[in-house]
């Protein structure tokens, strides 16, 4: 049974509520964690899973993940498999130029992601060798499972919005009354996201974390602190145009680092952005 906490109008509310299956929307906030393999050697925790505007888009998100990972458990899947099931529906001003959004990103005409492309970036920076042509390196290489190299994980799970805004309010289910604001939201799925990634850190023991776009970086670094015994930050100020600030720890085998930086430019503002292959090379010498 659905009930409602918004103030959008009945006839939205009723064609989300008919897109948006509950038993799948709570499979995919309870296991779905990101792309790529545990395994990888670099995990990029972004602040929160992309792509949250358009409800049809959505809802093909949590459709396919329900149907390809039925069973329960932290999960990362094949991001190129999952985007061939995400069709650009006509409200999505993509529509004309592509299918679905693995043409759009994977595609022969595919578009780069300014975010995966300083992320690459990162990688080999930190390994000193030369940089790939990066739209061909997202195409064939960024976060394949296989090659268990980049892991792209999701502080929170649910799609946000471009614009900062929250759209789940209208699809508030019984007994899950935390959906009727962003806040809620957050405050509720915290305690099991961050124990979660902070036993598969301890587990698989990664060269490289970086929570980048992060907002409560206090709260952050004392949950891993809690979690791990005997743990000190440092933090780094930043340099104009090269590195972002940042904190980081030591975790046995694996470097975390924390920033409230986006390796992305905004606006496309050359002047707004970093160098994410020298911040690379600067945490290997570190």
């Amino acid at each position: 049974m659905l009930k409602s906490c918004s103030t959008e109008s009945p006839t939205s509310r009723y064609l989300t509520t008919m897109l948006i299956a509950e038993q799948k929307l709570t499979h995919w906030l309870t296991n779905f964690y990101g792309y790529g393999s545990w395994h990888a050697r670099f995990w990029f925790i972004g602040y929160e899973e992309p792509g949250g505007d358009i409800p049809q888009e959505v809802a093909a998100k949590f459709n396919y993940f329900f149907d390809i990972h039925p069973h329960a458990g932290p999960t990362l899947c094949n991001i190129r498999e999952l985007y061939k099931h995400v069709t650009v529906t006509p409200e999505n001003p993509k529509a004309e130029a592509f299918a679905n959004r693995f043409d759009y990103r994977f595609g022969k005409a595919a578009i780069q992601s300014t975010i995966w492309k300083n992320l690459t970036a990162f990688v080999h920076g930190y390994d000193q060798g030369a940089m790939p042509e990066s739209l061909t390196y997202q195409k064939q290489h960024f976060a394949q499972p296989d090659e268990k190299r980049e892991a792209l994980i999701s502080f929170y799970p649910l799609p946000g919005s471009h614009t900062h805004s929250w759209h789940y309010n209208w699809l508030s289910l019984t007994g899950c009354d935390f959906l009727c604001s962003k806040e809620r939201y957050e405050e509720y799925v915290y305690p099991q996201r961050i124990q979660t990634i902070l036993s598969k850190i301890r587990e698989h023991k990664p060269e490289v974390v970086i929570m980048y776009g992060m907002k409560n970086i206090s709260g952050l670094k004392k949950s891993v602190q809690d979690f791990f015994d005997n743990v000190q930050f440092t933090t780094a100020k930043g340099i104009k145009l090269k590195i972002p600030q940042h904190h980081r720890t030591d975790i046995n085998e694996t470097k975390l680092i924390i920033t409230t930086q986006i390796p992305a430019l905004r606006h496309n503002r050359v002047e707004t952005g970093f160098d994410w292959a020298e911040f690379g090379s600067l945490i290997k010498e570190i």
